[in-house]
């Protein structure tokens, strides 16, 4: 097997390690990290990669300036960016520097199949940045069924840290233990999440005083939940400050439901959610405890509720 030496380059913690995570799987890559933009330079003459993976925004030195001293360097070592940034001068100028441009706000999409078109001397651009952008990416509606509380917390993580490291907002609709967890991962991966609350870009709701809200005789009334989901999102959305912020909505309501055994009602706000993603610039996570499915009916509760989201995990 053919091996290949990636170096990635990326100032924030939490997002290195999620990329490391993606690569892992991956036998034939060996990756090196560095974090700031003259480590990057030093790293990759000393390490002579096949692959970087180079963030735009870097300090000391940004990840443009990085690719030119790495083109006489490095020359054999092939770039792939990843940004939030969609200015078309920036991406113009990223590609003919490196061989691909991707979203970091869609990693978990991109970067697998990015890596390897680019390694086959390939081009890959995200489509919302590439030459018939217009439109943003596809909303996403994905559940995590999860087998332990750090599984959840680290899906929950992973899912808001790109939307926040972008200046976006973050609704979180989990039980107290989990909402408190959260928080403390997120302060530790280096977000002020105290002043976010202040501002209004991190809500933290609890999931449980949701559905008290939201219930009646176990069955969930939409348009409640409509009306209140919607106007955090609104609220959220304007303290971005940002022109058509995209917000990570991160909930548990939903496995609630269904470890009463309410899987019916848990569908409804699927279905429900569908329907936001549709109408709103938001993406969705759900999480489900895997405890809550057992042989039998259970497995025709999975499939299910699998039916209304766009990726499902489990683990």
């Amino acid at each position: 097997m053919q091996s290949f030496k990636v170096l990635v380059v990326e100032d924030f913690e939490q997002f290195r390690r999620f990329v490391c995570l993606l690569l892992q799987p991956r036998e034939e890559f060996q990756v090196d990290t560095v974090a700031d933009g003259l480590e990057a330079v030093q790293k990759a003459e000393q390490l002579q990669p096949d692959l970087i993976l180079l963030d735009v925004g870097l300090p000391g030195l940004n990840g443009i300036e990085v690719a030119k001293r790495v083109r006489t360097l490095a020359p054999a070592a092939k770039i792939l960016f990843f940004s939030v940034e969609s200015d078309a001068d920036l991406i113009s100028e990223a590609l003919s520097l490196g061989a691909g441009y991707i979203n970091k706000l869609r990693a978990q999409r991109d970067l697998l199949p990015a890596v390897e078109a680019v390694l086959r001397g390939e081009r890959f651009v995200s489509p919302e940045f590439g030459p018939n952008a217009g439109t943003d990416a596809p909303h996403r509606h994905e559940v995590q069924f999860y087998s332990a509380d750090s599984v959840l917390l680290e899906s929950f993580s992973r899912f808001i840290i790109p939307a926040l490291e972008a200046g976006y907002a973050a609704i979180v609709l989990a039980t107290k233990s989990h909402r408190e967890s959260l928080v403390q991962r997120l302060k530790a991966a280096g977000f002020d999440v105290d002043n976010a609350m202040q501002q209004g870009t991190y809500f933290s709701l609890d999931a449980a005083d949701m559905l008290l809200t939201i219930m009646t005789r176990g069955v969930p009334d939409v348009a409640r939940f409509f009306e209140g989901l919607c106007g955090l999102i609104e609220s959220a959305a304007k303290a971005t400050k940002k022109d058509h912020p995209r917000i990570a909505i991160c909930g548990e309501c939903v496995g609630l439901l269904c470890a009463l055994r309410n899987v019916t009602a848990a569908i409804q706000l699927e279905k429900a959610g569908n329907e936001l993603i549709q109408k709103h610039n938001v993406d969705i996570l759900c999480a489900y405890p895997l405890s809550s499915f057992q042989a039998g009916e259970g497995f025709a509760a999975f499939q299910n509720i699998c039916a209304e989201h766009t990726a499902v995990y489990s683990r």
